[in-house]
């Protein structure tokens, strides 16, 4: 897809991030991965991100990702897939490449690697990338990697294909800045963790869709939700934080890590098979995925 193809698909409904297939022994499990996938295309979502954060990109290496990347597109029919790419400029480069090797539709920009950096050096990392590829990028603000809206406008003054911008740091003035200062220069999507709880804000400063991680075991109810949002529909939406969301958060907060682990432990408990995460990241114990296991019954 086109840059602007891919803009327009990803403005359109809702986004999410399949898990990365492991098997017991931490191997890539390429075959289960592509049956997750297909199985997600039949629900309804406008594109799907491998390799992404809850696909533990932090935790493969660039070939992997390819290889992440190549079965989702195998597997999808016609969502479009996002590649993760990040780390150094040169590192992104190359996992760019890769991600166009295995025909991604588009790239999402995760932080460059551990320091923090001024905004001329975001500048710099992030029209190095773009002017590397052909392939639209989504730039994604979160922990050490926060633009700032002029540098933003420079960059999409600079990079045709940067389309889009995605908020995992809740700095809604930030936010409301950019989306005031771009407008619909790019596409803009939410990105903080379980963004059900934040998605009435966000759409009130112009972010309109977002990633749902849950989306990787309770799709119905993800669009349940993404739909009411987008009608207004309060009601609804309370009824399903109450009963889920709410809940989940808290499981969810037991642990650091725990955002990525407890949508695998989601995804093992509807009969899929994902194995565990990767380390530094730990799974759910017994007790916990029983918990989920409740909860999921409470929501029906």
């Amino acid at each position: 897809m086109s840059p602007d193809e891919i803009k327009t698909a990803l403005s359109s409904g809702l986004l999410s991030f399949p898990v990365t297939h492991f098997d017991a022994d931490l191997r890539l499990n390429l075959e289960s991965y592509r049956s997750h996938v297909e199985w997600l295309s039949g629900f309804g979502a406008a594109a799907l991100f491998a390799a992404g954060g809850t696909g533990e990109f932090f935790s493969l290496t660039p070939r992997e990702i390819g290889q992440v990347t190549k079965a989702a597109k195998e597997s999808s029919g016609n969502v479009p897939i996002i590649a993760g790419c990040g780390y150094g400029t040169a590192l992104a480069q190359e996992i760019a490449a890769e991600a166009e090797q295995a025909h991604a539709d588009g790239l999402l920009l995760l932080p460059h690697y551990l320091i923090g950096a001024p905004q001329e050096g975001i500048y710099q990392h992030v029209k190095a990338v773009c002017q590397s590829t052909g392939l639209g990028v989504i730039i994604y603000n979160r922990a050490n990697s926060v633009v700032k809206a002029d540098t933003l406008s420079r960059l999409a003054d600079e990079c045709p294909n940067l389309i889009g911008f995605k908020d995992g740091t809740g700095q809604i003035d930030v936010v409301r800045e950019i989306t005031a200062k771009l407008g619909d220069r790019l596409c803009y999507i939410g990105g903080m963790p379980t963004h059900e709880l934040y998605a009435e804000a966000f759409n009130a400063v112009g972010v309109t869709t977002y990633s749902s991680a849950v989306f990787n075991f309770v799709p119905e109810l993800a669009q349940r939700f993404y739909r009411a949002m987008r009608a207004g529909d309060s009601a609804t939406m309370t009824e399903i934080l109450t009963n889920f969301f709410f809940p989940f958060a808290k499981l969810r907060d037991r642990q650091v890590g725990y955002p990525v682990s407890i949508i695998k432990a989601g995804v093992e408990l509807i009969g899929r098979n994902p194995g565990p995460v990767r380390p530094p990241l730990t799974n759910l114990t017994g007790e916990e995925k029983e918990m989920l296991r409740g909860l999921l019954a409470q929501a029906g």
